[in-house]
Parts: structure tokens; sequence; C-alpha cells
């Protein structure tokens, strides 16, 4: 039995691709300031 291997698509965007790898590990969030007061 093959393992899992990475779907053969040609890449047309590298551009668009490369932006995706470096989001890929980036998180975005937003905190309420009433949900910082003590």
């Amino acid at each position: 039995m093959k393992g899992k291997g990475k779907g053969k698509h040609k890449i047309s965007n590298w551009r668009q691709y490369n932006q995706a790898l470096v989001n890929r590990d980036s998180i975005t969030f937003s905190i309420d300031t009433t949900a910082i007061k003590v």
C-alpha cells in the first residue's frame, strides 16, 4: 500500500502559492476591550 502523497497539480500562480505557505502558520485574532477589563 502506498503512503499518502501530495496531489499532483501544476502550480501556475507562484506568488499566491508562496503567500499561502507564509499565511499557513500565521494567526490573526482580535480581543474585545470589554473582555480584558478587570
